[in-house]
């Protein structure tokens, strides 16, 4: 039987293990009870990890336990083999590891030791920030806070972008799309998407034919006629910039455009004399006999006539 440990010089203790577990490093000290029960005392041995290692918990610095706060429960990130390697629950801290930071190895973070280890996104991508080409992200001067458009996901993406108003304001129809980056950033080109309308639109524009743009000559500014909201109603200064049909005489003599553009395929191409009193040669030419020049085509019409006043 064991003896009673109270002032015997040697003895052993089989039933140990039924009051506290030997095991990992604590084996290499089996045989040497006062590392354990320092001066020989049996009765008031702590058996809590801080009990034996206090002094170990307050000297370690990297990182500091005690100014950081971690338990004194030594087992909540060591094991009883040795301290290192140790398990340490870091979502407990202010930074918590998820997405592709929960499978980064340590030393990726803490290259410098554990202790001042910056929780700032750019202090560990600066050079993924310097690099980044789609879109350029230092030319463009965006913010080197990297979860204002991205998360913690592998690969940066997917990735949101609050200040594109900053670069390219979306309203009207453009809003449908806001979520489908792709429909404008055509591949996932963010670096050389083209901010006019006519480098979305152009193929609108060329198929067209109701007046065609092309043929006619139309700006590819579709602004000057276009809202963002919808292709239609659309505006278009035709009095202002060619001849007045919304005001003068001309108001209200007109139904469709190919009233006057009787070649629907280039509306470059007008009539003057086919419709209303135009349309009688005779009395046209009677009005005009005494008009040097004259002549009844719609150009020589227009020469005489740019503004539709009869004079």
């Amino acid at each position: 039987m064991p003896h009673d440990p109270t002032g015997l010089e040697s003895g052993f203790f089989a039933v140990h293990s039924d009051y506290y577990v030997i095991e990992g490093a604590h084996t290499a000290i089996t045989s040497d009870c006062g590392a354990c029960h320092v001066g020989g005392d049996y009765a008031n041995t702590p058996n809590t990890c801080a009990g034996c290692h206090i002094a170990n918990y307050n000297a370690t610095t990297d990182p500091n336990h005690q100014t950081a706060g971690y338990s004194t429960d030594c087992v909540t990130c060591h094991s009883q083999t040795a301290w290192k390697p140790a398990n340490f629950d870091h979502n407990t801290t202010n930074f918590p590891l998820t997405g592709a930071h929960s499978s980064v190895d340590c030393n990726q973070c803490h290259s410098n030791g554990y202790t001042g280890t910056s929780s700032l996104c750019i202090d560990c991508h600066t050079v993924d920030f310097n690099q980044a080409a789609n879109p350029n992200h230092t030319s463009l001067g965006l913010s080197n806070d990297c979860a204002t458009c991205h998360t913690t996901q592998p690969g940066w993406s997917p990735a949101s972008f609050a200040v594109h108003n900053d670069y390219y304001v979306i309203e009207g129809a453009h809003t449908a799309i806001t979520s489908d980056c792709a429909a404008c950033h055509v591949g996932g080109d963010y670096a050389n998407t083209p901010n006019t309308c006519a480098g979305c639109h152009i193929a609108n524009y060329n198929a067209t034919n109701n007046p065609p743009h092309q043929s006619s000559g139309f700006s590819t500014d579709c602004l000057s006629c276009h809202s963002q909201n919808a292709w239609q109603p659309a505006a278009f200064d035709h009095d202002g910039q060619y001849f007045p049909i919304y005001s003068g005489k001309h108001k209200d003599e007109w139904n469709q455009c190919t009233d006057c553009h009787t070649n629907a395929g280039n509306y470059v191409l007008f009539s003057c004399i086919d419709c209303h009193e135009h349309n009688n040669k005779s009395k046209v030419d009677d009005d005009h006999k005494d008009e040097n020049g004259y002549q009844y085509n719609s150009n020589a019409c227009y020469d005489c006539h740019p503004t539709g006043k009869a004079d």
